[in-house]
């Protein structure tokens, strides 16, 4: 078996998305993905035929002998089952049927995890706390169509071990009147409320109208990148938006802090997903790093955790490919 990616028989690594499918090539050990592109998720009906579609509409022709993809969801076993893409394929099958020595499945944000190691300062912007320790336990949370958690445990024995989760289906971080408010409002239309049904991008219009009514305004139509445009605009934010980013702050920095001391990260919390780049500035002058640390008796141990937002292209195609690259040169 050939291990050590080339320009010719390079790693493919993917991450698999409700829209888009985007897929990278590793050309070298140690590197980071390149030819970046994506496909439309809906045209394809699985992996494969994503896949294929990636690689046909590259300047040269390649044959991967080797891919990491990344999806949302758990992985369970051979059967790959994606709801919010509508494919249903067998990891096996799809490896064989692409020619490749080795083809692995992972949860998006287990990806996203194992990309911690390998990003540089570039690739992030500090949100408060001390430096991160690349020696202790990690986590990585953030909104995008779900709201996504895990962690990073280094081993004894050296690389690292990603524990993905379910983490945003946990109840709400309520603490504040107003969230308590917005919540009753959501809770009468929709029945229980999770951290995700608040802390995604679809939560962010529930929280939005939820927070109109409370407040007894009229809520317009928006989408969730028209919420973040008009709440942080530079000519003047729109009240009603900005406060509803600020509620999101606050609700995301309790919910990151609970993460934080359900899986002892000590190493740091870094932020990804869709969501968050948009709105840095909410999480670096908001509320967010007050909730975070707020939490009794463990605030002091809070303040000494980082709070890191991740701003690189595509870290879960990194992650993919740190995975590979961990996995492979142990074979």
């Amino acid at each position: 078996m050939q291990s050590a990616p080339t320009a010719e028989r390079p790693w493919i690594v993917g991450d698999i998305g409700g829209t888009n499918a985007r897929f990278g090539l590793v050309q070298a050990p140690g590197g980071r993905p390149v030819h970046v592109g994506k496909v439309p998720s809906a045209l394809h009906d699985g992996l494969a035929s994503a896949a294929r579609a990636y690689l046909d509409g590259l300047a040269d022709p390649v044959r991967p002998s080797a891919a990491c993809v990344a999806v949302a969801g758990p992985v369970l076993e051979d059967r790959i089952r994606l709801t919010n893409v509508g494919w249903d394929f067998s990891v096996e099958e799809t490896r064989t049927g692409m020619g490749m020595d080795h083809l692995e499945v992972v949860n998006d944000f287990a990806a996203l995890a194992q990309s911690l190691p390998v990003l540089g300062e570039d690739d992030l912007l500090p949100l408060g706390g001390p430096a991160t320790d690349p020696a202790a336990p990690m986590a990585v949370l953030g909104p995008g169509t779900g709201l996504g958690v895990a962690g990073l445990v280094p081993l004894p024995t050296g690389g690292w071990l990603p524990l993905p989760g379910e983490g945003g289906h946990v109840d709400a971080p309520v603490v504040e009147d107003i969230e308590a408010e917005v919540v009753r409002v959501i809770t009468a239309e929709r029945g229980r409320v999770s951290a995700e049904a608040l802390l995604s991008g679809p939560g962010l219009p529930r929280l939005y109208r939820a927070l109109a009514q409370v407040r007894g305004e009229a809520a317009r139509q928006l989408s969730p990148q028209e919420i973040t445009a008009a709440g942080v605009h530079p000519e003047g934010a729109e009240p009603l938006c900005r406060e509803t980013l600020e509620v999101f702050g606050a609700l995301l920095g309790g919910f990151a802090g609970n993460v934080a001391l359900t899986l002892g990260a000590t190493g740091g919390v870094f932020l990804g997903g869709g969501v968050l780049p948009r709105i840095p500035e909410v999480l670096r002058n908001g509320r967010f790093r007050l909730r975070f640390e707020a939490k009794g008796r463990m605030t002091d141990y809070l303040k000494n955790i980082a709070t890191v937002l991740i701003t690189a292209d595509n870290p879960a195609l990194m992650g993919a490919a740190a995975r590979l690259d961990h996995r492979l040169e142990r074979m």
